[in-house]
């Protein structure tokens, strides 16, 4: 049965969207999907699906996760493969894990609209937008980059980021489920 893995876009930062981790899991079982395993508090979910695609996914688990927690939340679903491709074509990967940010989205056309955050980024700061995902590394850290406020913030509203060490830990969740 195919692994997925769906990312939760802003949920359980500060008292806003609250999400626990276990109804979401219970959830997912509810809708039929298999193997659920959730990674943090921050909306990683590793599960088996017998049929039905990335985007199908996302679109169910956000229209269930409103209807049942009365959170409207979007929903990024990338099959184990995917993440493998994001992971694999990182040119970014030998920066520091905790200041490496991947934006995911649902569809790899959506990542024309965050060029315009190229000209926020500030030299030792990199930014590259690849065929499946973008990757800005936050040299001097997240919190004192204006292209990762943006990218964190409205310019990046159509995506969902999770730094290096936190892709790489879902990887590792979604190889061990094989």
């Amino acid at each position: 049965m195919p692994l997925f893995v769906a990312l939760l876009r802003g949920i359980n930062v500060g008292k806003a969207k609250r999400v626990p981790m276990a109804e979401l899991r219970t959830l997912l079982a509810e809708l039929g999907y298999t193997d659920v395993v959730t990674l943090l508090n921050s909306g990683n979910v590793v599960f088996r699906a017998a049929k039905g695609t990335p985007a199908k996914h996302a679109t169910e688990i956000a229209a269930a996760i409103s209807s049942k927690l009365n959170v409207d939340v979007p929903v990024i679903v990338k099959s184990a493969l995917e993440l493998a491709t994001i992971v694999a074509e990182n040119p970014l990967a030998a920066a520091d894990p905790a200041r490496l940010l991947v934006a995911f989205v649902q569809d790899a056309a959506a990542l024309s609209g965050l060029a315009g955050i190229e000209p926020l980024v500030v030299p030792p700061e990199q930014f590259v937008l690849g065929k499946h995902a973008a990757y800005l590394n936050c040299v001097s850290g997240i919190l004192e980059s204006k292209a990762g406020k943006a990218l964190l913030g409205k310019a990046g509203k159509s995506v969902t980021t999770r730094n290096w060490a936190t892709v790489l830990k879902l990887q590792a969740l979604a190889g061990l489920q094989r």
